[in-house]
């Protein structure tokens, strides 16, 4: 076994802890927006005395071309396996509650850049596509050793998970089956492979035996190339730094025969609620409480109010994953994690297009601002009914006593019915939908015309129909018991 996999003693780890603190930094390719300066907020804090429960150590050297302030880069090669050590870093008395006892960690390998982690499903899918049968991330089993119940989804090609004792020596040896360049767009002739990231989540038994609760994440940045790619990359990097003058030499990092998992915040667990009502009426009113000929507003339930679902400054966190889900916008909910609906509606549309892309930043930010397609017609109906027939022909003997003729002022209430299909069934079902009633009650639509004849509601009147017509609906008894036909007046 090469030196790379010898065992790494604790004062070694601590060691390497203090100098790879010294060189970590932001992300280097963070967005430049106002909005993400404080997105590393939910990292927790530097300290230099705080010494982590858990390390984890990737027997892979570091690259020797990496600026002293930004993060530290790995070169793997597609397929190898590579060792990561589970090492037990609690001090005495720490964490007694897992003593004696297992704990899962979940391995995966994501995207380290933004943009790629906006589309992460999509690219995961269009990967699964090329590459049938074939998995993101392995676990060398034969080699690893003390693991226990490794389990690999077929559905998370990206994602591994076992159980281990950290009073034991644990080592797992990985395999990385995709190469960085199959990520990026071809542009001018050549191809720059994206970074990824290795993810180590750690959590322990809860009182219902789940291993829900979270105890230490930390990830490491990567590149994977295709086989021997890695160690021609490596050895690049380093002829290169030798031609560089001490001076220029002192702006990078050393290269490191492993590499140190740093702390980082847990990989989210994304819920999917869907809290949004199911459109369309509700079919489960059989009555239509309309008298023989008319019926009258005054027994008709009022029509729910309709459901809109925009954004409010007073959302919480969690309630903009859940708006997000609704939206069709669960690519980004991670992005948006930590992201309030006043943070969200904070956002420019220069804001979303750049972090969201053209398509879906239009759509988002369009969702974010409320905005609504206008319908293609509007029309205002309202129920006529014998009392307020009765009622207009009592003012009407009344108004001769006065000058003006609306001192009582009684009046129709209308209600807007929006249509988008223009077609006559669409108009059934929103009358229905209206009065609460099911569409099928409704036997027939007319529209009063010249001389009193009714005539069949068809697509091509209703495309016809003024912009804001208004309307009297009054009804008629049909021939079956239960359905009636509605006259347009």
């Amino acid at each position: 076994m090469t030196s790379l996999a010898r065992p790494l003693s604790y004062s070694r780890c601590f060691w390497l802890t203090n100098e790879v603190e010294l060189y970590q930094a932001t992300l280097d390719d963070v967005l430049a927006l106002p909005i993400f300066k404080q997105e590393e907020s939910s990292l927790p804090p530097d300290n230099e005395n705080k010494i982590l429960p858990f390390q984890y150590v990737l027997c892979a050297a570091t690259s020797p071309a990496v600026k002293l302030h930004d993060e530290t880069l790995t070169y793997l090669n597609q397929g190898q396996s590579y060792e990561i050590r589970m090492l037990d870093n609690r001090k005495l008395g720490e964490l007694p509650e897992i003593n004696g006892k297992l704990v899962k960690s979940i391995f995966r390998v994501v995207f380290h850049d933004r943009r790629l982690q906006y589309t992460e499903h999509q690219q995961l899918e269009g990967w699964r596509w090329n590459r049938p049968g074939d998995r993101i991330l392995d676990i060398d089993i034969p080699m690893s050793v003390g693991i226990i119940d490794p389990r690999a989804n077929p559905n998370q090609l990206n994602t591994v998970e076992f159980l281990w004792d950290p009073a034991k020596r644990t080592s797992v040896f990985i395999q990385v089956h995709c190469i960085s360049t199959e990520f990026t767009m071809r542009k001018h002739g050549g191809e720059k492979g994206v970074p990824f990231r290795v993810q180590i989540d750690t959590f322990k038994e809860n009182e219902n035996g789940e291993y829900t609760e979270h105890l230490h994440s930390a990830s490491c940045q990567i590149k994977v190339f295709k086989p021997k790619g890695a160690d021609r990359k490596q050895k690049t990097d380093r002829e290169k730094m030798e031609k560089r003058t001490p001076h220029e030499k002192e702006k990078y990092q050393p290269s490191y025969e492993t590499t140190i998992l740093t702390e980082c915040s847990p990989w989210p667990e994304i819920t999917y609620v869907n809290n949004s009502p199911s459109p369309g009426f509700n079919s489960s009113h059989s009555s239509f409480s309309l008298g023989e000929g008319n019926g009258s507003p005054n027994h008709q339930p009022e029509p729910p109010p309709p459901v809109t679902d925009n954004l409010l400054p007073t959302t919480t966190p969690q309630e903009a994953q859940q708006w997000l889900h609704r939206n069709r916008f669960s690519t980004f909910t991670r992005l948006f994690t930590n992201f309030s609906g006043a943070d969200l509606l904070k956002l420019t549309r220069d804001d979303v297009i750049q972090i969201c892309g053209p398509a879906d930043g239009i759509r988002l930010f369009n969702a974010l601002k409320g905005r609504m397609v206008r319908p293609r017609l509007t029309i205002y109906v309202c129920q006529e009914s014998l009392q307020l027939r009765e009622q207009q022909q009592q003012q009407q003997q009344q108004q001769q006593k006065h000058e003006d003729g609306d001192s009582n002022g009684t009046f129709f209430v209308y209600h807007a019915i929006y249509l988008e299909e223009l077609t006559a069934v669409e108009l059934t079902e929103k009358i229905a939908q209206l009065f609460s009633i099911s569409p099928c009650q409704i036997s027939q639509i007319y529209k009063q015309g010249p001389t009193g004849i009714h005539v069949l509601i068809s697509d091509e009147m209703i495309q016809n129909f003024q912009e804001e017509a208004c309307f009297i609906l009054d009804t008629m008894k049909a021939e079956t018991n239960d359905s009636y036909h509605i006259i347009l007046k």
